[in-house]
């Protein structure tokens, strides 16, 4: 079952962002983690956010664990848990 994911950080600029990219490229964790299904980054700076489709709530959480230690060395908080909703229909183009 793929699920939805909103993170919602409240102090994310794009520095921060790009950081926590390139800590994930160096290893070999991005661009293309097992289960991402979509990624996008909106919002503007200072208060961006990302939302996601992963193939199954295994897969994010595995990913978490990666990435959530990233996030907190780089110095991205969260302002609350992120929200996560089971999907019903995915259409791509």
């Amino acid at each position: 079952m793929s699920v939805v994911v909103r993170f919602n950080p409240k102090n994310v600029t794009r520095e921060k962002y790009d950081e926590v990219i390139r800590r994930l490229e160096a290893a070999g964790e991005w661009p293309h983690p097992p289960g991402l299904e979509f990624h996008v980054l909106y919002g503007s700076e200072g208060s961006l956010r990302v939302s996601e489709i992963w193939d199954s709530p295994e897969s994010l959480e595995a990913y978490f664990q990666k990435i959530g230690p990233i996030m907190g060395d780089v110095g991205i908080e969260m302002a609350s848990k992120p929200e996560i909703f089971e999907v019903h229909n995915i259409v791509k183009r």
